[in-house]
């Protein structure tokens, strides 16, 4: 299975020839490696490298910044690439979506200074924006960011950050005017090597994505220079995250469809393979059917997820849109995994199957960027208009 719906129309040969290339990447460097993952709680350092090396996170760059050059829809080649492969720990999404920040809003210099090190795998990103009591209502933070001279000082703690051991850059969502409300949010960006002040957290233990380290991060009086806040002016967070949050929306979707894909192939295998009562649980009528109702939804979300990917291409994909795809995507994955698990028996509880670390990863993918309730709230304002 692919990621290209039959009549995608913005699927180009070079996107093609990119999947493969990320499909070969994967299996050499990544299926090997996702046990071991898992065990340790963390993406081996090396294989961001050599994920750089590779191209895999350059699609969608600009070539005098490192990258190929394309559009965003290679990015989501890339996650669904790596679904497909039975993994969704590795966090490239994540260092995309800090990528896409800085190339939209970073002025030149920050793009010089920051982009090719995260398509190289030399950095690799973070974007800190949930905290303790702050989930999807991202005005409310109140990690705050106070000018001083000519730099910030940072203050407060963040929650559930993904690549949260491992991240060398971090878009830290902060209030630069605490009585503003959402104009008074900022993204600046802090380095850790660079800073005095900022500790992490131990990596939280979760019941899915285990193989990827997920972090309390705190900043006590971190000090960066001025010219590290994301865009021309203070204030620019809220929209810029708001701008930015369908691309983070539609790949939770992307990254469903991928891991529908790989667990579809699982389940067939397994029921061809095993036996009851003298045959096949494949000839089962009920395995039929529940097999038959899977491919049918995995196809339905293929149509509108391709959909969307031609909107984001052309800059014209909605938040309504986006949270209909994350909202949709996500729940549909959740319903794949329960079915094709219960296919397994006995021998899909067992954590040596995919399919079990597959249910597992799937369940946050309705809470985190943005739980889903949240998306339905988005698509019902966008009715009320």
């Amino acid at each position: 299975m692919t990621l290209f719906s039959p009549s995608a129309a913005w699927v180009q040969d070079e996107h093609k020839m990119f999947a493969d290339s990320c499909a070969r990447f994967f299996d050499d460097e990544m299926v090997p490696r996702l046990e071991a993952w898992v065990d340790q709680g963390v993406v081996d350092r090396e294989f961001w490298n050599k994920a750089g090396e590779a191209g895999i996170m350059a699609g969608a760059i600009p070539e005098d910044l490192g990258g190929v050059g394309g559009g965003i829809s290679f990015d989501a080649v890339t996650v669904y690439e790596q679904a497909r492969k039975g993994d969704i720990g590795w966090g490239y999404g994540i260092q995309s979506i800090v990528m896409h920040y800085i190339n939209a809003y970073g002025t030149d210099a920050q793009k010089q200074r920051w982009l090719p090190k995260l398509v190289s795998g030399e950095m690799v990103g973070a974007i800190a924006m949930t905290e303790p009591g702050t989930g999807s209502d991202l005005q409310s933070v109140r990690t705050s960011a106070t000018k001083e001279g000519n730099g910030y000082t940072i203050n407060g703690s963040k929650i559930f950050i993904t690549n949260g051991q491992s991240a060398d850059l971090i878009i830290v969502v902060a209030k630069t005017d605490k009585d503003a409300g959402a104009k008074g949010v900022s993204l600046i960006v802090v380095e850790p090597a660079e800073v005095e002040g900022f500790s992490r957290g131990r990596n939280l233990k979760k019941m899915g994505m285990k193989g990827n380290d997920t972090s309390e991060l705190f900043f006590e009086n971190v000090k960066v220079p001025a010219d590290n806040l994301i865009g021309p002016e203070e204030g620019q967070g809220f929209y810029q995250l708001m701008k930015q949050l369908p691309w983070e929306r539609l790949m939770i979707a992307v990254m469903a469809l991928g891991a529908i894909d790989f667990a579809i192939d699982e389940t067939l295998r397994y029921v061809k393979e095993r036996k009851a009562f003298g045959k096949r649980v494949m000839d089962f009528q009920n395995t039929r059917f529940k097999l038959a109702e899977c491919k049918t939804k995995a196809e339905v979300l293929r149509s509108f997820v391709n959909d969307c990917i031609a909107r984001l291409d052309e800059g014209t994909l909605d938040a309504a849109t986006a949270s209909m795809a994350k909202y949709w995507g996500s729940e549909v994955q959740n319903e794949i995994m329960h079915e094709c698990l219960q296919l397994h028996g006995g021998y899909g509880y067992m954590m040596e199957y995919p399919i079990a670390r597959l249910y597992a990863d799937a369940r946050v993918q309705m809470i985190y960027g943005g739980t889903n309730e949240i998306m339905k709230e988005l698509i019902a304002r966008s009715l009320d208009d």
